[in-house]
This record gives structure tokens, sequence and C-alpha cells, in this order.
């Protein structure tokens, strides 16, 4: 019998995001993992298989909540723009679209990336 974790469903979603998501130069992919610890971002140019520009949250802040996502999104976007990168696409990377991974886009967004 195959049971499946959450991180095994999780990485399936991934798959099956990624499938249909692709990131190329003039538009990179803006991917983003949760851990329990750290939020990353990074934007990503499959073409090429490179990492154009990136950001981490605050390694001095132990909890991870919706403030602090808001904070790398902000953060992301200004890493983005000083790279010349105005237009993304968002992967969500399996976690689903509410809370943090919410709350970090909609700051990429206020802070100018368009989606």
């Amino acid at each position: 019998m195959n049971v499946m974790t959450r991180k095994d469903n999780r990485t399936q979603r991934h798959e099956r995001l990624r499938r249909k998501v692709k990131g190329t130069a003039a538009r990179p992919r803006m991917a983003v993992m949760v851990s329990n610890r750290r939020i990353y971002v990074q934007f990503i140019d499959d073409g090429e298989g490179r990492t154009l520009a990136s950001a981490v949250s605050p390694a001095e802040k132990r909890a991870m909540n919706v403030a602090i996502a808001k904070q790398v999104g902000t953060l992301a976007a200004e890493a983005a723009k000083a790279k010349g990168i105005e237009c993304v696409v968002f992967d969500r990377g399996g976690f689903q679209y509410h809370g943090r991974i919410k709350a970090l886009a909609d700051a990429a967004r206020e802070a100018g990336l368009k989606f």
C-alpha cells in the first residue's frame, strides 16, 4: 500500500504546476519556497537554467508569519527591479495560494512587479 505524505503531495502538486509554468529571460519564473523558518524567492530563467535574482526572509526572525512574507515580497520585487525584471510568472511551489504565499505575491505586486 502506497501512503503519500504531505511532502509527497506538495511535490506532486508542484510537478503538475511546473508542466505549465515556464520562465524565460524576458519573463522569468518567480519561484517561492516556504519552510518553517524561512521564505525563499528566486527569479529563474528556465531556458538557461540560472537564477537571475533572489530574496530570503531575515535570519534574526524566528516566527514565520504574514508580516514577514510581505517584507520578503517587497525585498524580492526590489531585487528583481535592480536586475531589470518587470514582468514575472508566479510559481507557488505546490503551496496553496493563501496566507503567506498570497501576502508575498500581493506585496510584490504593490512594489511594482507584474504577474
